[in-house]
């Protein structure tokens, strides 16, 4: 939002000294690019409990990227000659850092994004564990030796960074996205900028603040890790800019539908982590006290904002009405409320566009013949973004409203007559993240994760369709942008191969037996 008027920001409030504690004053510097700058609009970052201002953030202009670019390129030039062990230990030392802070920081995600505290401090401690998982790896990164044809001759897999890459993160995960892509793309010997969402700048300068302290510590570039705070044109210009050969970016479909055409207009590399419509499907034979603990988690875990939040629960007839009388029992035992109170476990939506929203959808869904199981409305006595967990029944699975993710707290039910049946509905929808079936049954187990089940790059049994753990890829298929990030081999993503053949020899043969003389 725009500047606010009001005399009072959340900042000098002793009730939350944590935010001194990270850094933040009333009024913070948007760019960082080795020093604190920025020449842009300022705009105010607001706590979407209650809407009251947090602390003012002055953006960054196209003159502050351009500068910011250019002090990345020469950074890169110190970090690239640096062995990959040694920059493991940078991002070793980066992660005990976040450790220190990790009280803090979740605090801070809990004011500014609005999810509970758990998922709070959850998701610093996952910036955490891939700063582990990538000091490992950067002593594994591996290429190939593979036999050549010819005799006297070498052949050699190498993998060397890409140079400066960018990073466009969304408002519903503000440090984690980051730590995935930051950590690895570090040991891969990278330097990077960072766009975070303009609602969540706060969370970003936070951030930089701690990883700039340990590459000061140890006398590197700070700018090795730099930041631009602000709108669509930064986001356009890093989408159009030559010198960024890969752009990770997490958001909606559509705004990632136009990133990834200027990308590959320029022919850069597109990494993609975009919208999810999941399903978990629910089998005659399943264990419905676990169907319940998980469905309520993975449909109102972060108000339903996660990329990876339950949209779809397709229950077999046999147990359809025990399914939806038990779910509706449990969400009246959901703890609401302020979610930086630790007893909390369902905060308020993010901003106001997200509760229009969700008034629009449900509307649209009692139009298309659903049924409001429960909830269905903006709460009362709330002054913040606070909405209903709601569940709806009675559409058909092919319903549009159904097929269209809507970033929000509802959960359609749909009754199904097989396991087969439940599959096709899974995968008909456009966008491809994750995926669950409870079942008992290894055929079902099996059918699911083959080449005729899930369609989805999350592929889960017996567990929700959130809660991935870092040492897998994550991402998805089809509309979800087919990107991969944290574990695995998503680390390719960061780097450019080549294959090198080598002669030590004084013949020269050449492949395919070809005599050219």
């Amino acid at each position: 939002m725009n500047k606010a008027s009001a005399s009072s920001y959340l900042v000098e409030n002793p009730k939350y000294s944590f935010l001194k504690e990270l850094g933040l004053e009333k009024k913070n510097m948007g760019v960082f690019n080795g020093r604190w700058t920025g020449n842009g609009d300022i705009v105010t970052s607001v706590c979407p409990t209650d809407n009251t201002p947090i602390a003012d953030i002055v953006q960054g202009n196209l003159n502050d990227y351009e500068d910011t670019i250019n002090r990345l390129q020469t950074a890169w030039q110190t970090w690239a000659d640096i062995p990959a062990p040694q920059r493991g230990e940078i991002v070793r030392q980066i992660g005990d850092a976040l450790r220190q802070k990790k009280s803090a920081l979740g605090q801070l995600v809990s004011l500014e994004m609005g999810k509970v505290l758990l998922e709070g401090e959850g998701e610093v401690q996952e910036y955490i564990d891939i700063c582990d998982y990538a000091t490992g790896l950067s002593r594994m990164i591996e290429g190939k030796v593979l036999p050549s044809e010819r005799p006297g001759h070498a052949l050699l897999e190498m993998w060397n960074p890409l140079g400066v890459i960018g990073i466009i993160s969304a408002f519903n995960f503000p440090v984690a996205v980051y730590g995935w892509n930051n950590a690895i793309a570090m040991v891969c010997g990278n330097t990077m900028l960072w766009k975070g969402a303009p609602s969540t700048n706060l969370c970003s300068i936070a951030v930089i603040k701690i990883i700039s302290s340990v590459l000061k510590k140890n006398e590197l570039p700070e700018e090795i890790c730099s930041l631009v705070c602000g709108g669509a044109d930064i986001g356009s210009a890093m989408a159009k800019d030559t010198r960024l050969p890969l752009l990770s970016f997490t958001g909606s479909t559509n705004v990632g539908l136009q990133v990834a055409i200027e990308v590959q207009k320029r022919f850069g590399k597109c990494l993609l982590e975009l919208g999810g419509n999941n399903a978990i499907i629910v089998s005659d034979d399943a264990d419905l006290d676990m169907v319940i603990q998980s469905a309520v988690f993975a449909c109102v875990g972060t108000a339903g904002q996660r990329c990876t939040t339950t949209r779809r629960l397709i229950v077999h007839e046999k147990v359809y009405n025990e399914v939806v009388e038990r779910l509706k029992k449990a969400y009246t035992q959901i703890r609401v409320g302020d979610p930086i109170n630790p007893c909390n476990l369902y905060g308020p939506m993010h901003n106001k566009q997200g509760v229009d929203s969700y008034l629009k959808t449900i509307e649209e869904a009692k139009k298309a013949g659903g049924k409001v199981e429960y909830g269905g409305k903006v709460m009362e006595g709330y002054s913040g973004n606070f909405v209903e967990p709601t569940i709806i029944t009675g559409l058909s699975h092919d319903a549009e409203v159904v097929h269209r993710e809507t970033f929000a707290p509802i959960v359609y039910i749909l009754k199904t007559s097989s396991v087969d049946e439940a599959i096709k509905w899974n995968n008909e929808v456009k966008q491809g993240l994750s995926s669950s079936i409870f079942t008992q049954s290894l055929g079902n187990v099996f059918k699911w994760l083959g080449p005729k089940g899930s369609d989805c790059g999350i592929v889960n049994v017996n567990i929700p369709t959130s809660g991935a753990e870092i040492g897998g890829a994550f991402g998805g298929e089809k509309h979800t942008g087919g990107g991969r990030e944290s574990g695995s081999d998503s680390w390719k993503q960061y780097m450019r191969r080549s294959t090198c053949t080598i002669n030590y020899t004084k013949e020269l043969p050449l492949a395919q037996g070809i005599k050219f003389e």
